[in-house]
């Protein structure tokens, strides 16, 4: 018993001992207070969305219409341009702008690795020279070089630019209208907005680039006030050429092409020159294209072919429309009509107007065939790369 007793009081003793431990001489362990998840960035969500769905546009344009041998686009998917009915020369200069786009938004220098290819392959397409008879043809291979040096730095690009634009002032004469670019070298009498819209982006532009040269700002405001005297009305309407030059009178053909270069010239008069009445005639003309040459089912612009020349006419309204949305000087209230109307291009096109592995059609809302054409593509590329450009860029 007594042998019993002092076991239960030794455990009594230990046990008790424990229990009643000083908790100062234990370790204290918090638990940790649960972080709320951060919140989504819907702006940065949105941003990284258009990212990845330019990425693929681009990629899939590239690997159907890249022709990997004589390094320029092919006009058809799955068919070399071999013939001179295949070749057309201006869309080549908006096919390298895409992938251009690619390369700015994303910085990925893989893109780059086209422009030397194409600059070379081009030239030797067109007979071993960058000139043209049709003097927009011209213009726009000089913008896009234009572009190309400015995102490389490389001195031939500029220098090529420089010298289609020697050849393009040459065709300015006042015999026919009193002033203008002839849309080709061959028919001085031939004045159309697609010769003269594009010929003063690329004077302002040069103007931007090449120290500030008066000459070339002279040059852009000559173009700006011919064309507006002779092919703009006061609503912004932008008339294709003049049909009799004696009485004035203008082809009423208008189209997102022409609206969108005489836009693009006088919003770079305005970023230049602060002048109000450059940027009121861009608002004009871009808002007269966003309310006349638009498939009003949907909002969207119009379809202008589904493919050769007119199925690229969208793509230069495009490129001049988002640099005007992004313009820091705009109203509220046509920020917000702007806004309203490019977003939903974007939206109707990847929702409605894409097929299978990126084909697109020349009507926004419906989706392309399997023989699509490049201009078509090209069109609907730019417009993706366009609002990928714009989510990266706006005010958030």
């Amino acid at each position: 018993m007594k042998n019993l007793f002092y076991l239960i009081l030794f455990a009594l003793l230990t046990f008790g001992t424990i229990g009643c431990s000083n908790s100062e001489d234990e370790p204290v362990i918090d638990e940790p207070t649960p972080e709320e998840p951060a919140k989504p960035d819907p702006d940065e969500e949105l941003k990284k969305y258009w990212e990845n769905v330019a990425n693929e546009s681009t990629i899939a344009f590239v690997n159907h219409f890249w022709n990997k041998d004589r390094k320029f686009f092919n006009t058809f998917v799955g068919k070399a341009d071999t013939s001179a009915q295949d070749w057309c020369y201006w869309p080549q200069a908006h096919a390298m702008d895409v992938v251009i786009d690619a390369y700015v938004r994303s910085g990925n220098k893989a893109w780059k690795s086209y422009f030397d290819a194409w600059y070379v392959g081009v030239k030797q397409k067109s007979g071993g020279s960058y000139y043209n008879d049709f003097v927009d043809d011209m213009e726009w291979i000089c913008l896009t070089m234009i572009r190309l040096y400015e995102h490389t730095g490389d001195k031939k690009y500029i220098n090529t630019a420089e010298d289609l634009w020697t050849v393009i002032k040459r065709n300015w004469n006042e015999e026919y209208s009193g002033g203008g670019i002839s849309w080709k070298q061959s028919q001085p009498a031939s004045k159309n907005s697609c010769s003269n819209g594009p010929a003063g982006i690329i004077a302002a532009r040069l103007y931007k680039l090449n120290g500030k040269k008066k000459s070339d700002l002279d040059w852009a405001k000559k173009i700006f006030e011919w064309q507006t005297d002779k092919l703009v009305d006061t609503n912004g309407k932008v008339y294709d050429h003049i049909t009799n030059h004696e009485t004035g009178e203008r082809m009423d053909w208008i189209f997102t092409y022409n609206q969108g270069t005489y836009m693009g010239m006088a919003h770079e008069l305005y970023t230049i020159t602060k002048e109000q009445r450059y940027l009121d005639q861009a608002n004009k003309a871009a808002t007269y294209c966003i309310t006349h040459l638009i498939d009003k089912n949907n909002n969207i612009l119009k379809n202008e072919g589904d493919s050769g020349d007119g199925g690229l006419f969208k793509a230069v309204f495009v490129r001049y429309f988002v640099k005007l949305l992004l313009e820091e000087s705009l109203t509220t209230a046509d920020r917000n009509k702007y806004t309203i109307f490019f977003n939903n291009n974007a939206e109707v096109l990847h929702t409605k107007g894409t097929g299978t592995d990126y084909n697109y059609g020349g009507h926004w809302a419906t989706p392309g065939g399997k023989h699509h054409d490049l201009s078509v593509q090209t069109s609907a590329c730019t417009m993706i790369e366009a609002k990928a450009y714009y989510e990266q860029k706006r005010k958030k």
